[in-house]
């Protein structure tokens, strides 16, 4: 799958996008780029794809935007939840069951 941000109407425009949340977040410079998460939440098995929603458990219909590897967590961030305010959703690495990378 090649890189991309929900609702970017150009390559460019998706960097922009997922520098200027990176840069909200303070995320690390990212080594590569993750796609696909999944890792175990409150007993139940979560997976976070870049332009679908987050899993039911958190209650809330945003979009996933971008995930970050950063250090000991992954952080998923939608429109509210990182990407403009709040905090994003942190899954430790120590919970994480499958992680795959853009091309």
């Amino acid at each position: 799958m090649d890189f991309f941000v929900p609702s970017a109407t150009s390559p460019q425009q998706a960097e922009a996008i997922f520098s200027s949340i990176a840069t909200h977040i303070a995320a690390p410079e990212q080594a590569q780029r993750v796609y696909k998460l999944s890792w175990e939440h409150e007993g139940q098995t979560c997976t976070c794809e870049i332009g679908q929603p987050l899993p039911d458990v958190f209650r809330v219909e945003e979009t996933v935007l971008a995930i970050f590897d950063c250090g000991d967590e992954y952080q998923i961030c939608t429109p509210n939840r990182g990407a403009i305010k709040f905090e994003p959703v942190h899954a430790a690495k120590a919970t994480v069951t499958d992680v795959q990378f853009f091309n």
